[in-house]
């Protein structure tokens, strides 16, 4: 008889993304993306935080004992979303950088006229640490109510040595008190800022010499990253980078291709990149090198939607082997969505995905982009116990109904966190 603290049963879809390739050994692509290892009237059992069995509930309501029993009537239950790729923290609304995109502006146009990322940053600036962590626990509360459980999170917006400092402690601190699990990278890398405008290559330097050194010391960061585009770094800058924080151990990821080819795709197979993300402008030689080095292809679907862009070539992407992954891009200019579901449903509807498929990048795929799969992303015994319980009878009600928040409960590590019925989260 298996001793549990929670058995969750009659799961009318009970997605446990349990498997894959090589037995799970690696991130999902091709045609095993779209494998959800669905059980129906399916149960999980859970204990000390952690998946103890998964199976028909008729199997496990006669091998497992239960302190206490919940039952999800028929719904889906499927993992906790896994968000790979977030600007969590900064300052200041963008609001009528929006207004000037409605009216036909370009990014180029907006940041001519003071807007942008560097305004972010001047506004991030004048935060204290504490005032961060405010902002950014509120944020996490947000994503929670709707089904993401971890989450990775860039700094960015202080692109000065201590002010990068600052937003990586913050997102410690947010991991250590909030109920979403934050896993930090360092986007010093993310633009030029002012006081470099005629010195690129100086700040460049600067992020090599002195911040990395500085976050690596403090082990800060889990991924180095870098936005390598005409208007941000260039292939080189982007490269030099890259490889510096990798001897620091920082693993590296790409913003690639986002606005334009920039050779982004294959750099990131270069350097041996774990993601290289955007990818709207990729080519093909370039995810060809990507599916031979296993680069995760970290796709953001809410940014080409809100900025009206082309969708990265996702079916593309499958048929050539590289595997995909969904995130938000939750940022305050391009893709301000705190909502994994409406990253599944652009999934759907703007890149092509099937909903089984965009449902495992979401989840599984999404863990391997952010070196957590070992830990999140399915539910199997010995992983940790993050489950959503969705107010629907199929899953492809996730691509479906875009905009709408089915999230009925979330589980994390087992623990009742939040609950749709009382629309709070628990302490």
């Amino acid at each position: 008889m298996i001793q549990a603290d929670l058995l969750v049963v009659h799961a009318g879809e009970l997605l446990t993304l349990a498997g894959g390739p090589q037995g799970g050994e690696g991130p999902r692509t091709g045609e095993a993306l779209g494998e959800l290892g669905l059980i129906r009237d399916g149960a999980v059992a859970i204990a000390d935080g952690l998946v103890a069995a998964v199976g028909l509930s008729a199997d496990l309501l006669g091998t497992v004992r239960a302190a206490q029993t919940a039952d999800a009537r028929g719904r889906v239950v499927l993992p906790g979303f896994v968000d790979p790729h977030t600007h969590l923290l900064f300052a200041g609304s963008r609001a009528d950088e929006f207004e000037m995109r409605l009216r036909g502006a370009t990014y180029l146009e907006i940041a001519a006229a003071g807007g942008g990322i560097l305004h972010t940053v001047t506004q991030t600036r004048a935060l204290s640490e504490r005032a961060l962590v405010d902002l950014g626990a509120a944020r996490l509360t947000r994503m929670l109510a709707h089904g993401t459980t971890t989450v990775e999170a860039k700094s960015g917006y202080g692109l000065a040595t201590e002010e990068e400092l600052k937003l990586l402690r913050a997102l410690h601190r947010l991991s250590s008190v909030h109920h979403v699990d934050v896993v930090p990278t360092f986007l010093g890398a993310h633009a030029v800022p002012a006081e470099f405008a005629a010195d690129p290559d100086g700040y460049v330097a600067l992020v090599i010499e002195e911040m990395l050194p500085a976050v690596a010391e403090e082990d800060l960061a889990e991924f180095c990253d870098v936005f390598c585009e005409e208007t941000a770094f260039s292939g080189a800058q982007s490269r030099a980078i890259l490889e510096a924080g990798a001897e620091y151990g920082l693993l590296p990821k790409i913003h690639a291709d986002e606005l334009s080819d920039r050779g982004g795709a294959r750099l990131a197979a270069e350097v041996g990149a774990v993601s290289a993300d955007h990818l709207l402008f990729a080519a093909d030689d370039g995810l060809r090198a990507m599916a031979k080095a296993g680069v995760i292809a970290v796709l953001l679907p809410g940014t080409a939607f809100f900025l009206g862009l082309p969708y990265a070539p996702a079916r593309r992407m499958i048929d050539l082997g590289v595997p995909v992954a969904l995130a938000t891009d939750f940022n305050p200019g391009s893709s301000p969505t705190y909502s994994m579901q409406m990253a599944v449903a652009l999934g759907c509807l703007g890149l092509r995905l099937s909903p089984a498929e965009a449902i495992a990048a979401a989840t599984i795929n999404a863990a391997w982009a952010i070196g957590m799969a070992e830990e999140v992303g399915s539910l199997e015994p010995g992983k940790v116990a993050d489950l959503v319980i969705l107010d629907a009878t199929d899953h492809r009600a996730l691509g479906m109904h875009f905009g709408v928040n089915l999230v009925d409960e979330v589980y994390k590590r087992g623990r009742l966190v939040y609950s749709n019925r009382t629309g709070s989260v628990e302490g």
